[in-house]
């Protein structure tokens, strides 16, 4: 899968642990940048990351930031995104469930490393259920 991921500067220490992880899963990986823990905009690369997904560039999407907030805002920005900020196993599993989200934020400054990983691993295998849950998706990419 082609994933396309972007941080700030206080994600970027989780970012660079999650590409790590989806490299050894066999992913592809599209780097939207930032390239260190320099001072940076969340929303420019938030926006960047949503637009690869919502252009088809990448299959889905992963944001960090300080506390993924900010990021995940800037993602649901974009027309088509439907952006998760998760802070647990069990939201990553329902945001794919339920939502059919198809990005990922997370906070490099809140949630734990080890803990990050096992939600990109739960984001990423987790398949839409579809069904009811499709009229309401519906409804959102109407919005």
């Amino acid at each position: 899968m082609l994933i396309a991921i972007a941080s700030d500067h206080g994600g970027f220490a989780l970012k660079e642990k999650i590409k790590e992880y989806l490299r050894q899963r066999g992913d592809k990986i599209v780097d939207l940048g930032t390239t260190s823990e320099e001072s940076v905009d969340y929303p420019i690369y938030g926006k960047a990351c949503a637009e690869a997904v919502a252009s088809g560039k990448a299959e889905r999407g992963i944001v960090c930031c300080g506390t993924g907030i900010g990021i995940s805002i800037a993602a649901n920005k974009v027309k088509g995104i439907r952006c998760g900020l998760c802070t647990s196993v069990e939201m990553a599993e329902l945001t794919r469930k339920h939502n059919n989200a198809n990005m990922l934020a997370l906070g490099g400054r809140t949630t734990d490393p080890d803990l990050a990983i096992e939600i990109v691993k739960t984001f990423m295998d987790t398949e839409f259920e579809g069904g009811r849950h499709k009229r309401r998706t519906d409804m959102l990419d109407e919005m």
